[in-house]
């Protein structure tokens, strides 16, 4: 068995969106590595070409928004231009909002269902000609679905519609897997824990404390992460289906209740 080829991306397109940054762009420079051509895509034109830029020449920026039905139409019409098929779609873009319970606000429930939910059901739809197009028995199509660790267990903080739409995820991924594999497009996901990014301030800003919550005591680091979706974009992961990966260095499984983060 060749196990180089097993985990090799060689000739795969792939879109990442929020791919500039975070998370995102773990994933996409992990890809690279695997020998993939990545599309980035986020809101921000110029975050988008400038990471592109940085990640070399097959890395291409597709800036987009996916909180609106119109921004995923969109998105999806934009690649078909450059790309006949999508060998891998990472839906990772994502937004939180923490507010007090009395007082949280209606459009810091909308924005975050609208990008974290309603946007990866429909882009993963618009794109689906470019998904179909791409698969085969042989050598499915991939789509993967950024979960949280905070869809499977409470957080101290109050970001009460982030979690719901990250649990949601993680059913979404269930549901459209059980639809999808029967086209030779295998859906999965991911339940990041701690890693230093931009919407991650915790394991930013205080990661030694932090990584006294976490049994493998340490944050996640930018391989754990690149590794993780290597695997399930790659042949390696073509039997896994449905199932959301938690990479969370023990977080949800290996925690005691005297591990709280108190920051």
């Amino acid at each position: 068995m060749d196990f180089n080829k097993l985990f090799s991306l060689e000739g795969r397109v792939a879109l990442v969106t929020g791919g500039h940054s975070g998370i995102g762009r773990m994933i996409a420079e992990g890809f690279l590595a695997q020998g993939a051509k990545v599309y980035i895509s986020g809101r921000k034109a110029d975050a988008c070409a400038d990471a592109a830029a940085e990640m070399g020449d097959n890395c291409i920026s597709l800036p987009g928004d996916v909180s609106t039905v119109e921004g995923c139409k969109a998105l999806a019409a934009e690649l078909a231009k450059h790309e006949g098929k999508l060998d891998i779609l990472v839906n990772n873009a994502g937004v939180a909002w923490g507010a007090e319970y009395l007082s949280f606000p209606e459009v810091g429930w909308d924005k975050v269902m609208d990008t974290n939910v309603k946007g990866l059901f429909f882009l993963t739809q618009a794109l689906h000609p470019q998904l179909k197009a791409a698969a085969s028995f042989e050598q499915p199509t991939k789509v993967i679905n950024i979960a949280s660790v905070d869809g499977m267990k409470v957080n101290p903080w109050e970001t009460y519609s982030y979690q719901a739409s990250k649990a949601a995820v993680i059913h979404l991924t269930r549901k459209m897997a059980s639809k999808l594999v029967a086209e030779d497009i295998i859906m999965s996901g991911i339940a990041p824990g701690h890693f230093s990014s931009n919407m991650n301030t915790s394991a930013r800003d205080y990661e030694d404390t932090v990584e006294k919550s976490i049994p493998a005591k340490r944050i996640g680091k930018p391989e754990d992460m690149a590794a993780a979706a290597i695997y399930l974009a790659s042949s390696a992961g073509d039997y896994v289906v449905g199932t959301t990966l938690i990479v969370d260095g023990g977080a949800v499984n290996a925690s005691t209740p005297e591990a709280a983060i108190e920051l």
